[in-house]
């Protein structure tokens, strides 16, 4: 089961139930795997929709790689996410705000 309070997002791939955390080694990976600028351009390119869906698998593969599930973009391809596409949006949209929400700073997370 995920910790919102440690910055984790449950994602469900193909009924199974998996961890999902963007850790430093996460973060770096992305921001590599991205060619963003920095930290704070990558975020941007997901706050402003200026996302491809690429990007958005490669968030996934990162969050579920800091969160202990070592796969890859082509592997996740591969596998059904329960939701789709809008459940894949949507978790991976919380984990970044988890991950960069300073706990009981918004309580709604």
């Amino acid at each position: 089961m995920a910790n919102p309070f440690r910055g984790e997002v449950e994602l469900s791939v193909e009924g199974e139930r998996r961890v999902m955390r963007l850790t430093l080694g996460a973060l770096a990976e992305l921001e590599a795997r991205l060619e963003a600028e920095s930290l704070v351009d990558m975020i941007g390119r997901f706050e402003t929709g200026g996302f491809r869906v690429r990007d958005l698998i490669a968030l996934l593969v990162a969050g579920l790689n800091g969160g202990g599930w070592r796969i890859g973009e082509e592997e996740l391809l591969a596998r059904r996410i329960d939701g789709g596409p809008l459940e894949a949006a949507q978790a991976a949209a919380r984990l970044l705000k988890l991950t960069f929400t300073v706990p009981g700073e918004d309580e709604a997370a």
